[in-house]
């Protein structure tokens, strides 16, 4: 470390608290480098008794980038349209979810608590779906099933997102202070501290091309509404009531699917993590994976 191979691919991955613990891995979502999970939010579970494990999705960050691979945006927003068969792409969340437990294999961890945030939600009910012995538990934070007609984004929310990439670092603080006001917790948002968090990333290193075949991903990984009222594990659902980029109906939605799942809709939270909340996002997950425990695979 801090690099792992996995899935064909190198990861940047870091890992923190003692290995003799439950392990938990973290999910980053669309665009989103390791610092997503906050290097103080990862520390708050460590002290609770877990072993976490962070690291960069493909196509950002630190971990391997797929240059020269397609991008076909415009023509999966047409397919998607007009019904009509989609066109290739360089991966999906099926190939981002055995990243993950790849990632997992590769650290000598049979089975983990999975936390996914936003696409990592996605991303995490995924890894639930298609690899359910590998997980203890799911929680899937500020996400949505991936039918289109629940978590839809606000126009406001969607421009702020999608507007063109800075050229420069003074760009990309400003933009991002500027356009996450508008889907970011209404009481709690904090300038200072967001423009602290782009500049970082920003110094880790941007990749927009990157980012562009994850959206690829997002719009070519469809529905997970039958996967994920086939799951049997314990699962949490977390929404902000203030989240105008994943609206809270892909969260409640999300927990109508998956039998015997808890909601939790957060006054004071949109879709962002305001250091406020930590000890409260801390308290439900810790508690939602201890009383999953350990179950037998079989």
């Amino acid at each position: 470390m801090p690099h792992v191979d996995a899935n064909g691919l190198q990861f940047y991955v870091e890992t923190l608290g003692s290995p003799g613990d439950p392990p938990i891995l973290m999910v980053n979502g669309f665009g989103s480098q390791i610092n997503g999970f906050d290097p103080t939010l990862a520390e708050m579970f460590a002290r609770r008794g877990r072993f976490v494990v962070r690291y960069d999705n493909r196509d950002v960050g630190l971990s391997t980038r797929l240059d020269g691979h397609p991008i076909p945006v415009a023509a999966l927003v047409d397919a998607r349209t007009s019904g009509t068969e989609l066109p290739d792409v360089a991966y999906t969340f099926n190939d981002m979810a055995a990243d993950g437990m790849a990632i997992l294999s590769a650290l000598g961890i049979e089975r983990a608590h999975v936390v996914g945030s936003s696409m990592g939600g996605m991303i995490a009910q995924t890894m639930a779906i298609e690899h359910p012995h590998r997980l203890l538990s799911l929680t899937s934070i500020m996400s949505t099933t991936g039918e289109r007609d629940v978590g839809q984004s606000t126009s406001e929310a969607n421009a702020a997102l999608m507007g063109a990439p800075a050229a420069t670092r003074e760009d990309y603080i400003s933009q991002g202070v500027r356009n996450r006001v508008v889907y970011s917790s209404r009481r709690f948002y904090d300038p200072e501290f967001e423009a602290f968090r782009m500049g970082r990333d920003w110094d880790r290193g941007i990749y927009p091309e990157g980012v562009s075949r994850q959206l690829c991903a997002l719009l070519a990984s469809g529905s997970r509404a039958e996967g994920l009222a086939a799951l049997d594990l314990p699962t949490l659902v977390i929404h902000g009531r203030d989240d105008t980029l994943i609206q809270p109906s892909g969260g409640f939605r999300t927990a109508e699917l998956v039998r015997g799942s808890v909601f939790a809709l957060l006054s004071d939270m949109g879709h962002d993590y305001p250091r406020q909340l930590w000890p409260t996002l801390v308290d439900l997950i810790v508690t939602h994976q201890d009383r999953a425990g350990y179950r037998d695979p079989a």
